[in-house]
């Protein structure tokens, strides 16, 4: 069972500057460095209109689909989820190249597949992610599991066809 051990919140301070230190290897043009295990993500502020970007680790790619699928580890308070519910329209990049994607929603079966997936490809980084950042103790099972998909936030970006002038 999935117990919440401690209440955390988005990083703030030198904490937030560290969990952002991944945008500048990709301003740098070294996001190729990450591979296919963190996108940068750039979205539309809600509220100031104005580009906003945040790194966000991959935990599911579809290359047929040209999808990849994250998890929002500060849940659906996150700035970024706020915003994308607004503007779904969004920029990513994946190494080097950065695409058109429309932001989506995982429903709560597709989020259960998707992320138990993850748990079974890196069963100790789960669990230690999930501490550290969500502040839950997650008991081994598969059900354990389905639970925290269920009650998390879990969006794809999905690749938009490139546009024809």
């Amino acid at each position: 069972m999935a117990v919440q051990i401690k209440q955390v919140h988005s990083p703030r301070g030198v904490a937030r500057t560290l969990y952002r230190l991944p945008i500048w290897l990709f301003r740098l043009h070294l996001g190729w460095l990450l591979m296919k295990r963190f996108l940068l993500l750039t979205h539309v502020g809600r509220k100031s209109g104005l580009p906003r970007q945040t790194i966000l680790e991959v935990l599911q790619y579809d290359r047929g689909k040209e999808r990849y699928v994250v998890f929002a580890g500060w849940g659906a308070q996150a700035d970024w989820v706020k915003n994308i519910e607004k503007t779904p329209q969004v920029v990513i990049q994946v190494g080097q190249r950065p695409f058109q994607a429309q932001a989506i929603h995982l429903l709560p079966e597709e989020a259960e597949t998707v992320v138990l997936a993850y748990a079974r490809r890196y069963p100790h980084l789960f669990r230690i992610l999930l501490r550290i950042m969500l502040g839950y103790r997650i008991g081994g099972t598969e059900e354990d599991v389905r639970t925290l998909a269920r009650q998390s936030t879990i969006i794809a970006f999905e690749a938009l066809p490139p546009r024809t002038s």
